[in-house]
């Protein structure tokens, strides 16, 4: 594996407002703007860590994890998993995942989900040889 560097986004850096603004385009194919406010909001929020990879000093990949407890149990959410299209192939995504994994065993006693829209057939292949099983289950949304 090349040099990647996974750190936690725990401090405003205004230089990552453009390669997160990127990802997020490859990832939703949105041309929704990322700005200062949004990334001041997740870092202040501690239910939320989002997470950046770096290859040599550049940002190549990022994923963000999210923690409630409901009374059923406690759930991390691994959310907007993504690596730029540049960086594809050199087992990026792989290296993301295992460290959510790892992070959220920290967390145990939980359950660690994902969401991956099934067109995105690389990442539910990624996801599956990981030891994700698909939940048999509708996902509702209601956007204000």
């Amino acid at each position: 594996m090349e040099d990647l560097k996974i750190t936690i986004v725990d401090s405003y850096d205004r230089s990552l407002l453009e390669p997160i603004g990127r990802l997020l385009r490859q990832l939703t194919g949105s041309e929704k703007s990322f700005d200062e406010e949004q990334l001041r909001i997740i870092i202040r929020d501690m239910s939320c860590r989002l997470f950046v990879a770096r290859s040599q000093g550049e940002v190549v990949g990022m994923f963000s994890l999210c923690t409630y407890s409901s009374p059923s149990m406690r759930k991390v959410w691994l959310e907007d998993v993504v690596v730029d299209s540049a960086a594809r192939g050199r087992g990026i995504g792989r290296a993301m995942v295992a460290y959510a994994i790892n992070f959220a065993r920290q967390i145990a006693p939980c359950c660690l989900m994902l969401t991956s829209s099934p067109h995105r057939t690389e990442a539910n292949a990624l996801y599956r040889s990981m030891g994700f099983e698909t939940k048999q289950t509708n996902v509702y949304k209601m956007d204000f």
